[in-house]
Parts: structure tokens; C-alpha cells; sequence
């Protein structure tokens, strides 16, 4: 049974900033973590991943303004997201790879195993 649970989305206004936050198990030490998100009619996209190693990967519509981090002593993924929009908008899911290709970047990962998604939104 996976167990990545996600929490911390909420409503927030247009500038503001949300800590979402995956209770990772024994997924903590994936070769990728990753978050991501999918807006009503859109397909899910890869917005945030970290390596093992903590290596960390971006979209480019999130860089500069979120960061993903791991606590290995907490088994805890998070992603903070500050400077929200409503293009942010959406389910945000935990992703732990399941096969992982070395080549491509851990948010771009693809077989994974999901969370159940942690509702996100931002009015302007």
C-alpha cells in the first residue's frame, strides 16, 4: 500500500505563500521526489523534484518562487511556495518514482506512486 499523504494546501490571495507537506515513509530515500499539479481540464505537470542526493529540479513557472526540501528525520517532503498566483491553482500531488530514468529530471519523472492530492488555491 503507498503511503505518501499529503496536507497544508489551503485558499490563499495572489502574493501569498503556502508549505505543502508529504508524509514520505519509506519513500524518503527515493532516487526522486517530486510534487505535482493538475488544474481542472489540464493534464498533470511536473513542478518540483529532489534527487536523493538533494539535488533539486524546477518548472519554470515556479522558479525562483518555490523550493522543495526533504527531512529525512521527519520522512517529510515539503514545497514552499511563495509569491502564489492563481495560474497556481490546483490538486498538488506527492510523487515518489517507482522506475527510475537517470536522464530525466525528477520533476519530469513519470512513473510514480502517488499521493492523494492537497487542494491548492489562489484568488486574486
Amino acid at each position: 500500500q503507498v503511503q505518501l499523504v499529503e496536507s497544508g494546501g489551503g485558499s490563499v490571495q495572489a502574493g501569498g505563500s503556502l508549505r505543502l507537506s508529504c508524509a514520505a515513509s519509506r519513500y524518503i530515500g527515493s532516487p526522486c521526489l517530486a510534487w505535482f499539479r493538475q488544474a481542472p481540464g489540464k493534464e498533470r505537470e511536473g513542478v518540483a523534484g529532489i534527487s536523493s542526493v538533494g539535488r533539486t529540479s524546477y518548472a519554470d513557472s515556479v522558479k525562483g518562487r518555490f523550493t522543495i526540501s526533504k527531512d529525512y528525520a521527519k520522512n517529510t517532503l515539503y514545497l514552499q511556495m511563495n509569491s502564489l498566483q492563481p495560474e497556481d491553482t490546483a490538486l498538488y500531488y506527492c510523487a515518489a518514482v517507482k522506475i527510475y530514468r537517470p536522464d530525466v529530471p525528477c520533476y519530469l519523472q513519470r512513473d510514480n506512486y502517488w499521493g492523494q492530492g492537497t487542494q491548492v488555491t489562489v484568488s486574486s
